[in-house]
């Protein structure tokens, strides 16, 4: 079983394969730690967006889009962990999808408050999470076939 599991180190025509689970384990990781940063250190995050976001029209929803972006990111992180596993397991590409596209509209999410507040910098460094977001839901979805 690992050694089939294993195939894509040498078999080439496993180069699919290998992409949905190196993808959906990088999306786990990323996705985990980011929300669970958010989880575990509230006030800092909380203090820090507010003044990030003071004087603009998001200044008073900061407290609930920052739940609601800390949600998809712990969403996006554990249906790609789940999803990594299952992907190694039997194959089944139901999870690691699920939470690639949880991941690109919490990327997409955090894309827009940067705009609005013209933190260009930021939400130009988005933009590499964002293409390897919409790559991993293109394989995963099986478009790239």
């Amino acid at each position: 079983m690992l050694l089939d599991i294993l195939s894509f180190f040498t078999n080439p025509s496993e180069a699919g394969f290998f992409l949905k689970i190196i993808c959906t384990l990088f999306l786990a990781i990323l996705f985990i730690q980011s929300g669970f940063n958010k989880v575990f250190r509230w006030d800092e995050n909380s203090a820090w967006l507010i003044d990030h976001f003071k004087g603009s029209y998001l200044e008073k929803l900061v407290t609930v889009l920052l739940v609601i972006v800390t949600i998809f990111e712990v969403a996006a992180g554990v249906f790609s962990a789940i999803g990594f596993v299952t992907l190694l397991l039997t194959g089944d590409i139901k999870f690691a999808y699920i939470g690639s596209v949880l991941a690109t509209i919490n990327i997409t999410m955090l894309f827009f408050g940067q705009r609005v507040v013209k933190d260009y910098v930021g939400a130009a460094n988005l933009v590499a999470y964002f293409i390897l977001c919409v790559i991993a839901t293109y394989i995963l979805g099986g478009l790239a076939q």
